[in-house]
């Protein structure tokens, strides 16, 4: 918290991070340089036995940040390969700059609409500045991981049940960007955030499904509605034409023979004109 502090204040000022970090990197002092010294004429004193603790190795994807009497020795960190160390004064911390990813535990959460979730997600990040993970945070993994959550609360906390559901997308860059912004003083970039799963209460669950049938039963008898509407507008448009050529009707009467005869029916009902009918009931 110290470190914050120092780096606010200084931003204020118009001073940069790399240089609050120089002014940690400075001058070890007379004392300090005559221990060195010493250390260095020892080791090469006892050069066959030290050279076990003085060579380091580290890894493709570590870094190492070295202090040398309490300060960090360089402004980069060093690796991978073998570096230099002296043994009684140096000490060093390794760095994993790979790629973290972790689920944050569901968090139960109250939307705008007073609507109480469980939601948890999953969040990628890795170390991009080395020496400001070690210098600036006591633990930044397991800072990240805490920031995470309260991060998670408080985006989901300003929205509303159905943007919940739906925009999924926006709410996870916009977590993404809050957190990056908030660890960058950390020397973390977080790389993804993604929302894995929303917990509806199942009371909720069973209002919403009967809502949806209910929505769906209505636009059903819609468009049933609509259906009969259509219809009887062409039953009509097709009254309208028969009444203006009787032979329509007797053309749709054959049709109608054909469609029978086609099912393969045994029984076959005939029906006769009009015309003809009335012309046999007036003699």
């Amino acid at each position: 918290m110290e470190m914050e502090d120092q780096v606010e204040s200084q931003k204020r000022r118009g001073i940069s991070k790399d240089d609050l970090i120089s002014e940690r990197t400075g001058s070890l002092g007379c004392i300090g340089w005559v221990i060195v010294i010493l250390s260095g004429i020892l080791t090469t004193l006892l050069f066959p036995f030290t050279i076990w603790f003085c060579l380091k190795i580290i890894q493709e994807y570590e870094r190492a940040v070295i202090f040398r009497l309490g300060r960090i020795t360089d402004r980069k960190a060093k690796g991978p390969g073998i570096f230099f160390v002296l043994p009684c004064t140096d000490s060093f911390v390794k760095v994993d700059l790979r790629t973290v990813s972790f689920d944050i535990p569901p968090q139960e959460i109250l939307t705008k609409d007073s609507v109480t979730v469980s939601v948890d997600g999953v969040v990628y990040f890795r170390v991009s500045d080395p020496i400001a993970s070690v210098a600036n945070v006591s633990n930044a993994d397991f800072s990240t991981r805490l920031l995470a959550q309260t991060t998670l609360r408080n985006a989901l906390g300003t929205k509303n049940l159905s943007e919940l559901l739906s925009d999924r997308e926006g709410i996870a860059h916009s977590m993404q960007s809050n957190l990056d912004e908030a660890t960058d003083n950390w020397g973390i970039k977080v790389e993804r955030v993604e929302i894995k799963d929303v917990k509806l209460p199942h009371q909720l669950q069973r209002a919403m499904a009967a809502e949806a049938e209910a929505s769906r039963e209505a636009r059903a008898k819609v468009i049933a509605a609509e259906g009969e509407m259509n219809a009887s507008r062409a039953l009509k448009e097709a009254s309208l034409v028969i009444a203006e050529s009787p032979s329509a009707l007797q053309l749709r009467y054959l049709q109608t023979l054909t469609t029978i005869a086609s099912e393969k029916n045994s029984t076959i009902i005939f029906p006769l004109p009009m015309d003809m009918i009335s012309h046999f009931m007036r003699k």
